[in-house]
C-alpha cells in the first residue's frame, strides 16, 4: 500500500483511481486519500486489549464469547432482559464504533461520565454512521447489547494472571422506555464501568479518527487496523505471521481457510490504506511479515491531544 500513498502524493488521486483494478482497490485508494487529506488529525482511543481480542464480526447465538490471543483473553457474557432472556453479544462495526466513542471521550475528559445525547449522534454522523434511517435499529440493538453485557479481560505472564471483571457501562445507554417515539435516542450521559474505565486509562491505544472513519463499515478492517497499531511500533525485527495464526485470532467463524484468507486479504489492504506508516508484506501462501513501523499516532501528538 505504500506505493498507493506515494502515487497519490506524487500524481494525485485521479491517477491513483485510474490504476485501481477493481472496486476493492478503488475503495482502498479512496480510504488512503481520505487519511492523507486529513487536516484535523483527531485522535481516538481504544483499550489495548482489543488489539488482541475483539468482539465477533457477525451475530452469534452464543451467550458467552471467548477470544484468545497470546497473553490476552477476552470473555464477553450476554446480559439479560427483565424476563431473564439473553439480549445477545455486541457484534459488527457499529458496536465497535459506539465503544470507540465511549472510550475516546472517557480518556479525553479523564472521567467515567461520558456525554451522549447530541454529541454521540454528531460523532456517528461524522464517522459516516447516521443514527437514523436504515441504521437506526442496528444502532439501538448494539447499544442495548453493550449496555447489558458483562466482560472479563485476562492478561497472563509467566508468573501471574491479571483479571479485570466488569462491564462496558454501569448505566443503560438507551432511555428506559425505548418504544416511546418522542424520547431521544440516547441518554444524556452514561457512566463507564469503574473497572473497565481504570483498565482503559492504564492501557490506552491511540488511533487516527479519520482512519477509523474510512473503514467504519468493515469490522474486520477495524480489527486489523487496531492490531497493527498495537503490534508494529513495538517490533524490533521482522516477524512472520501464518494464515493459520491469523485465522485463529480474526476468523473463528470461518469454516473454510480459503474464504478467510480471501476476506482477510481484502480487509488487510483496507487497513493498510488508512495506516500509511505501516510496513507489512502479504504473502498469498505463507501469511504476513510484519516490520517495525512508526505508530499511527506519534507520541508528541498524543501528548498534546
Amino acid at each position: 500500500m505504500g506505493q498507493v500513498h506515494q502515487l497519490i502524493l506524487t500524481q494525485g488521486i485521479e491517477a491513483a483511481r485510474a490504476q485501481a483494478m477493481d472496486k476493492a482497490e478503488r475503495m482502498a485508494v479512496d480510504a488512503a486519500f481520505g487519511v492523507l487529506s486529513d487536516e484535523k488529525g483527531r485522535i481516538g482511543i481504544t483499550h489495548a486489549g482489543f488489539a488482541m481480542a475483539a468482539l465477533p464480526h457477525k451475530k452469534t447465538l452464543e451467550t458467552i464469547w471467548k477470544k484468545d490471543a497470546g497473553p490476552v483473553r477476552l470473555l464477553v457474557e450476554s446480559g439479560n432482559d427483565a424476563e431473564g432472556n439473553p439480549v445477545g453479544i455486541p457484534y459488527g462495526s457499529i458496536a465497535r464504533m459506539i465503544l470507540l466513542y465511549l472510550q475516546t471521550q472517557a480518556v479525553r475528559t479523564r472521567s467515567r461520565e461520558v456525554e451522549l445525547g447530541a454529541s454521540m449522534n454528531a460523532w456517528l454522523n461524522a464517522m459516516d454512521i447516521p443514527a437514523g434511517g436504515k441504521t437506526y435499529q442496528i444502532v439501538r440493538e448494539q447499544s442495548r447489547r453493550i449496555s447489558r453485557c458483562r466482560l472479563t479481560f485476562f492478561r497472563r505472564t509467566d508468573t501471574v494472571e491479571m483479571v479485570t471483571n466488569g462491564a462496558f457501562v454501569r448505566d443503560a445507554i438507551l432511555p428506559l422506555d425505548s418504544t416511546a417515539a418522542q424520547l431521544p435516542l440516547w441518554q444524556d450521559r452514561v457512566r463507564l464501568d469503574e473497572g473497565f474505565y481504570q483498565s482503559l486509562i492504564d492501557h490506552p491505544l491511540p488511533l487516527r479518527e479519520e482512519a477509523v472513519r474510512q473503514i467504519s463499515n468493515r469490522s474486520m478492517a477495524i480489527d486489523f487496523y487496531v492490531w497493527l497499531a498495537y503490534r508494529l511500533h513495538a517490533l524490533d525485527r521482522p516477524v512472520p505471521i501464518s494464515w493459520a495464526a491469523l485465522k485463529s485470532q480474526f476468523g473463528q467463524s470461518y469454516a473454510v481457510a480459503r474464504k478467510f484468507r480471501r476476506d482477510a486479504t481484502a480487509n488487510l489492504v483496507l487497513a493498510l490504506a488508512v495506516y500509511p506508516e505501516a510496513k507489512l508484506v502479504i504473502d498469498d501462501k505463507d501469511g504476513l511479515i510484519l516490520y517495525p513501523s512508526p505508530p499511527p499516532v506519534a507520541e508528541r501528538r498524543l501528548a498534546t491531544a
